[in-house]
């Protein structure tokens, strides 16, 4: 019995041991089972995370590019209005029918209004005591009855009287407002004629070569030409009548219309968005084209506007007012002058020919850099040629264009006119601050999220940003610590302007881009032209 009592006792016990193992490996397991799970689980949570961190940086990546391209689309839009100058206006009716600007008589009829509606006039009927019955006549009686009615009549007198009274103070006034109504249709048909009278004197007066009436139509017809905001639209027209001569004096756009930036590129490493320059060459030979275009553009518009064979031969003057970048000084070269025949240039097909060749067809001198304001000699002395002829003629100034003009703004309007502008665009301005005359700058807050910060703009006119401009702006970021300058100029950018600005968070805004924002955000037709 010991023995089967002893085995008892070890089975007992390794069943126990075993038991013991299989609950320690079971909770070895579920231990080991739980850490898997939980290191799933962070695992899975660690990938969601770097998933949403990865979409977070693709989506601002994104909207980067997406600042870029639409900088670019600006550009692109920008070159592409530059190019059709030409183009644009040939499927414009240039001459102005002056019949139009007469105004039809339109007589309105005349309303009489409340006082076209008679009073009411007074009814016996609504006085008349009701005649009495038979028990009425009893209980009444026939001398009460009469008393009733002859009250009634004295009523109805009044009231007739009253109205009669009211009817003559209406035809009174009824009068009195239709003779006033006619002595207003008459001023107004007087006035009317007179006007219409007026545009047929001028047409006529335009007609028989008058030159002042003369001038005056072609200012017309120059003036209703649609150019890009920036473009300066003025001129001087003088006409000799004997010679059938008109003779233009035009001031064609500076160089700072084209844009100075080729190319927007975003920099995923730097997250910047960088400003490709465009090359010098380019720029000379787009500007070259532009002011060819125009020159080529206001004659053509002389001639298909004049019907009536008044202009035989037009001599054009194409001048710039600028600031040369040499000196900082204003100027006034000629960078282009031609004379032509009225015949010779309606031979021409416009919508084939190439601007600057067909100048050279029409011996025009055309200036071979007038990127850098190399003039030319001029076939037209607009003042000489003006004076000469012996019937007085005499020049008209043109001056059709009353938008404000940034450059002849005192400092103070100029910096109200920019932080107004920004303010517009979103930013929290600061306080302007000076550097000089025609300079500001101000720490500007974006509050945009994720694309928001500080910003440092500084702005300036009169000369060209050069590099050290754009340097002292970059360490005034720093300093402040900003996350983006923006350099305002009106004058243009040096080269090495240019080269500080490239890999930097620097936004250059020239002349020409700074009137298209002040037109699209602030809704102010803008001009940049030396004061006089």
């Amino acid at each position: 019995m010991g023995i089967i009592r002893d085995m008892q006792r070890e089975h007992a016990t390794q069943t126990a041991a075993q038991q013991r193992a299989g609950t320690a490996a079971t909770q070895q397991r579920e231990l080991i089972r739980r850490n898997h799970d939980l290191a799933v689980a962070a695992a899975q949570q660690a990938a969601r995370n770097a998933e949403r961190q990865r979409e977070r940086q693709r989506l601002y990546a994104e909207a980067r590019s997406a600042d870029a391209a639409s900088l670019n689309a600006d550009v692109r839009a920008r070159l592409s209005d530059l190019d059709a100058l030409l183009l644009s206006t040939l499927d414009v009716d240039d001459h102005i029918d002056l019949d139009r600007f007469k105004k039809p008589l339109q007589v309105p009829p005349f309303d009489p209004g409340p006082l076209g509606r008679p009073h009411p006039e007074p009814s016996w009927d609504s006085y008349a005591p009701p005649e009495p019955r038979r028990l009425g006549k009893v209980l009444v009686g026939e001398k009460s009855h009469q008393q009733h009615t002859a009250n009634a009549r004295q009523a109805y007198e009044q009231a007739r009287e009253r109205w009669m009274e009211a009817e003559t103070r209406r035809r009174q006034q009824l009068a009195a407002r239709q003779r006033a109504y006619e002595q207003k249709i008459k001023k107004y048909e007087a006035k009317i004629a007179t006007y219409n009278a007026e545009v047929d004197r001028f047409a006529a007066a335009v007609a028989n070569a008058d030159p002042a009436s003369v001038v005056e139509y072609f200012a017309m017809v120059l003036g209703n030409s649609v150019y890009p905001d920036d473009f300066p639209q003025h001129f001087r027209l003088a006409y000799l009548p004997k010679q059938k001569h008109l003779l233009v004096e035009y001031h064609l756009p500076p160089v700072e219309v084209i844009p100075v930036v080729k190319d927007y590129r975003y920099d995923r490493v730097r997250d910047d968005v960088t400003a490709v320059p465009r090359d010098e060459a380019e720029i000379r030979r787009r500007y070259t084209e532009i002011i060819a275009q125009v020159s080529l553009r206001t004659v053509h518009e002389i001639v298909e506007a004049d019907r009536g064979g008044l202009v035989q031969n037009v001599s054009f003057n194409g001048i710039v007012d600028t600031i040369d970048r040499r000196t900082g000084e204003f100027v006034r070269p000629c960078l282009v002058s031609l004379r032509t025949q009225r015949e010779v240039f309606a031979a021409i097909r416009l919508r084939r020919v190439d601007p600057v060749a067909c100048l050279k067809h029409l011996q025009a001198n055309l200036s071979e850099s007038p990127d850098a304001l190399a003039g030319v000699t001029t076939i037209l002395d607009f003042d000489r040629e003006a004076d000469q002829d012996l019937t007085g003629e005499f020049n008209v100034l043109a001056e059709i264009d009353e938008r404000p003009n940034l450059l002849a703004m005192s400092d103070d309007e100029f910096g109200q006119t920019l932080a107004d502008l920004f303010g517009n665009m979103g930013l929290e301005m600061g306080p302007a601050g000076r550097e000089g005359a025609g300079s500001r700058w101000w720490v500007a807050v974006d509050p945009r999220p994720v694309f928001g910060g500080t910003i440092v703009v500084y702005a300036t006119r009169g000369v060209p940003a050069d590099g050290e401009t754009a340097r002292a702006l970059a360490e005034e970021m720093t300093a402040t610590g900003a996350t983006k300058g923006i350099l305002v100029t009106t004058a243009g950018y040096e080269p090495d302007a240019l080269e500080v600005a490239a890999g930097r968070p620097l936004e250059l805004i020239d002349g020409t881009a700074l009137l298209t924002l002040l037109s699209e955000y602030s809704r102010l037709k803008a001009r940049l032209e030396p004061p006089d």
